[in-house]
């Protein structure tokens, strides 16, 4: 990339801005806009195998919860997915070719792909681990693309387009699907892209994939992108290939990037559960389905997804706090007195539904939970009742200025032995006084 070094006479200093020309955006485009249509199709590729076992801070699985994990994605209408980077070492690939063998004897509703570099080196094992298995695995392989990262690297953009050419026909000559991944897509130029995609897709790839690597861009850049590479393939002849698209979350758009991504013509979306993955993580595969299924783009059973995070959260040592989305304790919990006496009202004229939905816009039932009333300092009369209507407690006004008692003088939400103390407290009072009254009788 001649040009590009051309362009820097001094490397930057540290602090100093970026040279111009390294960073290519996406957003800045003529008109921007940025459109939520319902995609044509939707497929999700799980990464949490691959990519999430990335993170600095995750454990490594053992292969029986990869298995176990493996096992819940078609339930919650997941059908791809990373299944390993097979050329890490070989006891990565061991624990690849076991589970290809498990989607294949447990017939799971799974396509699983590999990771790997474009170099034979990467691409030997997922031949290896499809040969031993006798299961088809597709080949997803990734350069980097952006101006920035051939700049660290003094890579050539012809030496990088032969690259691809000799990568993917390798793999498809060795009877491997493959799909080419330009990693930093957002930030690489369209001019390069073009060159690099086009050359994939002449030697033989079904897919290729735009990845947002770093977290860079917006919703407007990634629907720029993909329609742009849309159209430069159906131009040379190529409207067959489709796109996926891979985001990651430093910048917290990774679910709206998804949702972006597929509405411009992007057909499968990659993601990890509890968005573990490099530094602060991918996109979010839990939040990402109950958004698709909200928004009627996709059907799916989800009463499993507490289940998918619980064992995500043990493999891979990353815990769900309390405010998690969906699936974490608060999620469907409130303590505040105008909110509890709502969704309480609502159970009272026995609307299930209602009381779902009051003070909720994620229904607590669509992941198999339920909505939680509790009793705290910031908590009213309708919390207290609605705690000793479901503990089978007589609804006195004596046993709800108890528990309000209780709560107002805590700096937190009462658990149930605290509110159970405070009643029996009560009762102890009462019965107390009780016989006093009659010792004086």
């Amino acid at each position: 990339m001649h040009e590009i070094k051309e362009s820097i006479s001094v490397p930057p200093k540290e602090g100093d801005s970026m040279p111009s020309g390294l960073v290519f955006d996406w957003d800045q485009m003529d008109k921007p806009t940025c459109s939520f249509e319902k995609p044509s199709k939707v497929v999700l590729n799980d990464e949490t195998l691959r990519d999430g076992l990335q993170s600095p801070s995750c454990l490594q699985p053992t292969l029986e919860q990869k298995q176990d994990f493996l096992r819940l994605l078609p339930i919650l209408g997941i059908h791809s997915a990373d299944i390993g980077y097979a050329g890490a070492s070989q006891s990565v690939l061991e624990d690849v070719i076991k589970l290809a063998e498990t989607i294949r004897l447990e017939h799971l509703a799974i396509e699983p792909n590999c990771a790997g570099r474009t170099h034979i080196a990467d691409i030997d094992p997922m031949i290896e681990a499809s040969q031993r298995s006798g299961l088809p695995i597709q080949a997803t392989m990734f350069l980097g693309s952006s101006p920035i990262r051939q700049l660290v690297e003094g890579w050539d953009l012809k030496d990088m387009e032969r690259t691809v050419t000799k990568a993917v026909s390798y793999a498809v000559s060795h009877g491997l699907d493959a799909m080419f991944v330009t990693e930093d897509t957002t930030r690489a130029r369209p001019e390069h892209l073009s060159r690099l995609y086009r050359a994939a897709a002449e030697a033989g790839a079904s897919r290729v994939c735009i990845s947002d690597t770093v977290g860079y861009a917006t919703p407007v850049g990634i629907q720029q992108l993909i329609r742009f590479l849309r159209k430069d393939l159906d131009d040379v002849g190529f409207p067959d290939i489709e796109i996926d698209f891979h985001g990651h979350r430093d910048r917290g758009l990774d679910l709206i990037n998804n949702l972006a991504a597929l509405s411009a013509g992007a057909t499968r979306v990659h993601a990890c559960a509890l968005g573990v993955g490099e530094r602060v993580g991918n996109a979010a595969m839990d939040t990402l389905v109950v958004n698709l299924v909200l928004k009627g783009w996709m059907e799916a059973d989800l009463t499993a997804l507490p289940t998918y995070c619980k064992l995500a959260s043990e493999m891979t040592g990353f815990p769900i706090v309390r405010n998690y989305p969906v699936v974490g304790d608060d999620a469907f919990a409130t303590s505040t007195g105008v909110h509890a006496a709502a969704v309480a009202k609502a159970y009272e004229k026995g609307e299930t539904w209602l009381a779902d939905r009051i003070y909720s816009s994620i229904p607590a039932g669509l992941v198999g939970r339920e909505q939680s009333i509790l009793v705290g300092p910031m908590s009213g009369k309708w919390n207290a009742l609605f705690w000793l209507r479901n503990h089978g407690f007589e609804e006195s006004q004596d046993f709800v200025a108890a528990v309000l008692d209780a709560a107002k003088k805590s700096l937190h939400v009462l658990t149930d032995e605290e509110i159970g103390a405070a009643l029996d407290s009560l009762s102890k009072t009462v019965e107390a006084n009780k016989r006093h009254e009659e010792t004086l009788v």
